[in-house]
């Protein structure tokens, strides 16, 4: 198995290659075998290409999760801007 501090990264085309496998008959177990990989990571590729039509979750969000994260990068970058905002002031109130 892969190294958990450096997990191994698949692309699209693999994660589909390994669903149409399963699709076609081949058992998950043999395709963990062939593949090394992991019996979670199979089946979650499974579901996410049936359920969704692919395995990235940015292709799989709804628009109301897409505006939540908007919203998230938002509020960070002006919490950012008032602690700069607020360091500027002390920094200027000492002279």
């Amino acid at each position: 198995m892969a190294d958990p501090r450096h997990p191994r990264k698949f692309s699209e085309e693999f994660k589909r290659q390994i669903v149409q496998l399963h699709d076609n008959g081949k058992s998950v177990g043999e395709i963990e075998r062939e593949y090394d990989l992991a019996h979670s990571t199979v089946h979650r590729w499974i579901r996410a290409i049936h359920e969704n039509g692919s395995t990235r979750a940015a292709d799989n969000r709804t628009p109301e999760q897409e505006r939540i994260l908007e919203l998230e990068r938002e509020n960070k970058q002006l919490r950012m801007e008032v602690e700069v905002s607020r360091t500027a002031a002390l920094i200027f109130a000492r002279k």
